[in-house]
């Protein structure tokens, strides 16, 4: 069991080895570069090292809570989790989990390819994902075959943008951190209006983007700053990570001022075809639906919800603090009815916060 800044560059390197012999997509939230700036902000990160005699075979990257509650690295901020293990191993939950004095372990974005973990989720979701594998010009030929209606319309908007407003500029790797102050104002002011929790409200988040934006820069886990420009300003701009083959999408937002000309949606087109042009072949968009999600994507990927618990103080305080809540979410997101209802009240919470 280490802090993640004992791991000696050779156990990191067996860690990117393994990752490469994965099937799974290479997100970046998979690499160790992220679990060194989550260790930054979050002093209770740690990770456990399987070993093969002196070989690391296995790294569960983790944050232990009071009386040894356990959950996945960066805990519903993270959109991909799990262990990075060598194949064939023939671990199980119980013994890896006993192993790091853990009562309990939490996932909510757990990747598909997590034999471990899998067999003790919950729920499965779709983490919705843009193929640009066959470069930017094969996917508008699948969005005009798709939703022929919606790229015609955006295109037609960003036309009108660059008239109206001014010339565009797009630059996929900004490195302004005045851009990524304005981004996370903007987020912050639509989780407010939307009545939603304010994520950049917590401060180890908004450490952790900014480390991110300013420290990280390996090959295949580097933040990353996209912003749409027009007239010289700032209309719509991103903030993820991307590694040689994944652009994980996170924090995307535009300045309401503009949205008749929905710059959210320039913004993930520029976005896509500047992924294809660096040999990105997935923009990963992440878990929960939305309307430009479904206008985007070309396919899905699964991602799973749930815990491993053992008998005892620290499993009862996981279910109390967790599970009535995550149950009652899970409720209401697969009717359809009620979904529209909750957010509509939540619509009515963001108003009530601005008057």
């Amino acid at each position: 069991m280490l802090k993640p800044e004992d791991l000696g560059e050779g156990e990191k390197e067996r860690w990117r080895a393994l990752r490469v012999a994965s099937t799974a997509p290479r997100n970046p939230f998979m690499e160790p570069e992220f679990t060194d700036a989550v260790a930054r902000v979050r002093p209770r990160t740690r990770v456990a090292v399987v070993y093969e005699g002196r070989e690391p075979v296995g790294f569960l990257p983790h944050e232990r809570g009071r009386l040894g509650q356990g959950h996945a690295l960066a805990y519903g901020v993270s959109d991909s989790q799990g262990a990075v293990l060598g194949p064939g191993l023939g671990l199980n939950a119980a013994d890896v989990l006993r192993a790091c004095s853990l009562s309990s372990f939490a996932f909510d974005n757990l990747e598909a390819e997590q034999e471990l973990f899998v067999p003790h989720a919950s729920a499965e979701y779709a983490s919705y994902v843009i193929d640009v594998e066959k470069g930017y010009g094969t996917y508008e030929s699948v969005l005009r075959a798709q939703s022929p209606k919606f790229l015609k319309t955006t295109l037609a908007k960003e036309r009108r943008l660059g008239r109206q407003v001014g010339d565009l500029r797009f630059v996929f790797d900004e490195r302004d951190p005045a851009a990524l102050r304005t981004l996370m104002a903007w987020k912050s002011a639509q989780y407010r209006r939307t009545g939603r929790r304010d994520r950049f409200a917590q401060d180890w988040i908004t450490r952790l983007v900014e480390q991110l934006a300013s420290r990280t820069r390996g090959p295949d886990c580097s933040g990353t700053l996209s912003v749409l420009y027009a007239g010289g300003q700032p209309v719509a701009a991103h903030f993820g990570l991307r590694s040689t083959t994944v652009l994980a999408c996170w924090f995307p937002a535009y300045d309401p001022e503009y949205a008749k000309y929905s710059p959210g949606l320039v913004l993930h087109l520029r976005m896509a075809e500047a992924a294809a042009a660096e040999g990105i072949g997935l923009l990963d968009l992440g878990r929960g639906a939305a309307e430009y999600k479904d206008s985007l994507r070309t396919g899905e990927l699964p991602v799973y919800e749930g815990a491993w618990t053992r008998p005892g103080a620290g499993a009862a305080l996981h279910w109390l603090s967790r599970e009535p809540a995550r149950r009652a979410h899970h409720f209401v997101r697969n009717r359809p009815r009620l979904a529209a209802a909750a957010a509509q009240a939540l619509k009515g919470v963001g108003r009530l916060r601005r008057s």
